[in-house]
């Protein structure tokens, strides 16, 4: 391969080219360093190194196969910092024509990060390679490597000498659907959610299978392939580690702040020392000072087990303060909104404005009927009318005579979790520590356009030989005393708010952010090369979704894990996610627009920004998010029109047109026979589907996510369980006088004890918080992109649109009149602002649901 001294780098008949390859080393300790660091240098010695074969675009014009490979190795030439580079030199022959790809082997003992291969000597500059993926070695995995160039191709175009290695990198990834996976695997595939439950360790444990099924239909995950348990065949049994494919695990670099291990290993540390600490499980506040401690003083921890305490502090060092050689403190910060006014969580104008500028933003809804009516069976569950009735409700609607015109006008609105949670109350009312109801919440649209909350109604329905019970609580009424109403409002509303909180996480954080975004990360490995435009435009809204979601699986959503522990719903949690899947999940209600619409919030109007009339114009969520929806679907549109100018592109794009076949078939398969998914005929249907994905993964989430701590760290404003009965429901004389008496010591009693209270501030703290090195949506130009000119301008349009959304924002959160976006003690409403720095900053928006 090296040229003799003199010869001139370019002939007639050959060049030479330098290839060298970026390698990202993994973090480790000191000592472990040094051990790998005389490994690799006595395999250096030795002369294991890599091995490159460089592979043509062309087929030989003689034989029309593939041309021969130039094979060489690859040799250490530089370390700095974190990175080794290797190089080697390469002769090809004229007639060999441009490289497509490079064939990789490890001869090294351990896996390498392989970040990038660049070949310099080409008379049209160099050739770029972006790889960003685990390389094992080769005793461990016999199986040579392909890397593309950055260049994209459509099937259809692929150069004929990298079409077969184009189909064998996809069965590659496809695997075969048997045997175990390893930590090592690069392999996608579906399975149901079968791991949740641990019946073998507890029969009470033992949960339904999430998935294939018509009585619980749910999105399928990635296969992991682990025995079945002994207690309940149908359920695989759980073990120390998740499986998820070795490149969408979390980074494990030395500037990864966040690795699926150490969330869950510091995590579970912290809570068995609370377990300890806090030995009685069900023991609540005493008093709202109590509460005020957790932020001042904290907690003094015990010695954490298995290194807990290093997990943690590597990973939110904000909260563990060291006191002394023996003990820890864990302090909470105090979330901005307590900062800026202690008691805000008192205000029924802040519960209301929550509802368009909160952490679930996402559920309030116009009211378009009247009277209110469950569909469910009344022999069931009782009498389906709502207790809501004109009586209680017009005279609050102050200039508008009837309800039936204020509906007219568009002023009645409503959080609705009446008919979801109604059959599962007395089943969840059979397990000791919480309860439930269905709930209706109604809102009138002030003059100032502003939210005002009108009543409550709670119902329980027909159960153990009871009648139905359902009351209407009001901020203000003459049937009883003042005092006694004001609390018995602040009971209703902490109901409220714990079935809201419950809902945002299960099904507008987990389930619509992370469990239905699963098949599409699965089925873009699967179907779409990575030298597929459209995987080159998905795979940063795909980066670390399975490494979240499994660890997920692993503590949160399990049985007995910190969900089931910390809400209303209990073992019914991940049940009930089932049911809304069943019930409400739509892809193409998953656009924001299409959303805004069908639940009444907007209404089409060709002549209004973003096409839409808001009916409540300063709604801070939708403001914001049409602003970010229309951006990406710009972006989208040039990226999509560049490749697919015509339909029957589109229609002969065998990868494309498998992956959504995938998608809708067997990623999402219980719905796969639903009317609304969108065809994949044209330029048009794709361009809604890719904006979709991409608004779901990015804004999306951001809007459900980053807000957790702000609006829920203080546990008061979101508690995301209420324990007790209303004092009204069949109340012995014992609890009436109780309540009369001490009212506020029923509303402590109500909110969640002290270790589901801390338990969900430590992971709201741990969710809300932006690594060091997140990467927001519009921030990084994908190296692929540069290549070609017209994405390279189309996404520099979109870097700078995003850049101007931060303004327009900036510049909403200080118009006064927005009084849903400001005011005195409110947090600005900024979770939709597109970056940020780091921490907890209620704002900016990743590419993915990475955390």
């Amino acid at each position: 391969m090296e040229e003799k001294s003199g010869m001139s780098n370019i002939n007639p008949k050959w060049r030479k080219v330098k290839v060298t390859v970026t390698v990202k080393q993994s973090g480790g300790g000191l000592l472990t360093n040094l051990v790998e660091g005389g490994v690799q240098g006595i395999e250096h010695f030795i002369g294991k190194t890599l091995v490159l074969e460089l592979l043509s675009n062309d087929l030989d014009s003689k034989t029309k196969l593939e041309k021969k490979t130039k094979k060489g190795d690859a040799q250490k030439s530089k370390e700095e910092n974190d990175e080794v580079q290797y190089e080697a030199t390469f002769k090809l022959e004229e007639e060999f024509g441009k490289v497509g790809a490079v064939l990789v082997e490890n001869e090294l003992s351990k896996e390498m990060f392989l970040k990038s291969i660049v070949l310099d000597g080409f008379p049209d500059g160099p050739l770029h390679v972006t790889c960003n993926s685990w390389l094992q070695p080769n005793h461990h995995t016999p199986v040579k490597r392909v890397f593309f160039t950055d260049k994209s191709y459509l099937p259809s175009q692929t150069p004929r000498g990298l079409r077969r290695l184009r189909e064998e990198a996809l069965n590659q990834l496809r695997g075969n659907g048997e045997g175990e996976r390893k930590s090592s695997d690069r392999i996608y595939d579906y399975d149901v959610y079968n791991d949740l439950a641990d019946p073998d360790s507890n029969l009470n444990l033992k949960r339904p299978v999430l998935g294939a099924s018509k009585q619980y239909p749910y999105p399928r995950r990635c296969r992991t392939g682990r025995k079945h348990t002994d207690s309940d065949p149908s359920t695989e049994k759980r073990s120390s580690s998740f499986y998820v494919p070795r490149d969408d695990a979390f980074s494990d670099t030395k500037e990864s702040q966040f690795t699926m291990n150490t969330i869950s290993s510091g995590i579970s540390a912290v809570l068995e020392s609370l377990d300890a600490i806090l030995t009685d499980q069900d023991l609540g506040f005493r008093s709202f000072e109590d509460i005020d401690t957790i932020y001042k003083e904290g907690f003094h921890l015990p010695a954490l087990k298995d290194s807990g305490l290093n997990f943690l502090q590597s990973l939110i060092p904000r909260l563990i303060k060291v006191a002394n050689d023996s003990q820890n403190l864990l302090r909470f910060d105090t979330p901005e909104t307590v900062k800026r006014d202690r008691f805000f969580w008192f205000s029924d104008e802040e519960f209301a404005r929550e509802t368009l500028a909160g952490a679930n933003p996402q559920n309030i809804r116009l009211v378009k009927e009247w009277p209110l009516r469950s569909k469910h069976e009344s022999q069931i569950y009782g009498p389906p009318e709502s207790a809501f009735t004109a009586e209680v409700i017009e005279p609050q609607i102050i200039g508008y005579g009837t309800i039936e015109e204020a509906i007219r006008e568009k002023k009645l609105y409503m959080l609705d979790y009446h008919d979801l949670f109604l059959p599962y109350v007395s089943k969840v009312r059979e397990i000791e520590g919480t309860t439930l109801y269905g709930s209706r919440t109604l809102f009138f649209l002030t003059k100032q356009g502003t939210l005002k909350p009108l009543a409550i109604e709670l119902t329980r329905p027909s159960m153990d030989g009871k009648p139905q019970w359902k009351q209407v609580f009001t901020p203000a009424s003459h049937s009883i005393s003042h005092s006694t109403n004001l609390w018995l409002w602040r009971l209703a509303k902490a109901h409220v708010l714990a079935h809201d909180a419950g809902t945002h996480e299960l099904l507008n954080h987990w389930l619509r952010a992370h469990a239905v975004m699963e098949p599409f990360v699965i089925a873009t490995n699967r179907q779409l090369s990575a030298m597929h435009p459209m995987y080159k435009l998905l795979h940063p809204h795909l980066r670390y979704t399975l490494a979240i979601n499994a660890f997920a699986r692993e503590i949160l959503i399990n049985a007995n894990g910190i969900i089931e522990k910390s809400f209303s719903p209990n073992k019914y949690s991940m049940e009930l996610s089932s049911v809304a899947y069943d019930q409400l999940w739509q892809f193409d209600l998953q656009a924001l627009p299409n959303d805004l619409i069908d639940r009444g919030m907007a209404e089409v109007d060709p002549n209004a920004p973003h096409g839409l009339k808001l009916t409540i114009e300063d709604y801070p969520f939708a403001n914001d998010g049409l602003l970010i929806w229309d951006a990406i679907k710009q972006w989208v549109s040039d990226y999509v029109n560049h490749y697919y100018p015509t339909p029957s592109i589109i229609q002969s794009d065998q990868e494309l047109q498998a992956w959504w076949t995938e998608i809708r078939t067997v990623g999402h398969g219980d719905k796969s026979e639903e009317p609304w998914w969108p065809n994949l005929k044209t330029p048009e249907d794709l361009i809604d589907i890719i904006t979709t994905i991409a608004w779901i993964a990015s804004a999306h989430h951001a809007a459900v996510n980053f807000g957790q701590y702000t609006y829920a760290g203080y546990f008061p404003n979101r508690p995301n369980i209420i324990r007790n009965k209303m004092p009204t429901e069949d109340p012995t004389k014992e609890e009436w006088e109780n309540f009369l008496n001490k009212p506020e010591q029923t509303l402590l009693e109500s909110f969640p004890s002290q270790i589901q209270a801390t338990t969900m501030m430590l992971v709201f703290n741990v969710l809300s918080y932006h690594s060091t090195d997140e990467e927001y949506i519009g921030q990084f130009m994908n190296p692929s992109w540069a290549q070609d000119p017209t994405i390279k301008a189309a996404f520099e349009r979109f870097n700078r649109r995003l850049k101007e959304i931060e303004g327009i924002i900036d510049s909403r959160n200080k118009d006064s009149n927005l009084k849903n976006r400001h005011g005195v003690g409110v947090v600005p409403y900024e979770l939709l602002k597109p970056f940020s720095e780091s921490g907890i900053t209620a704002k900016g928006i990743p590419y993915s649901v990475s955390i």
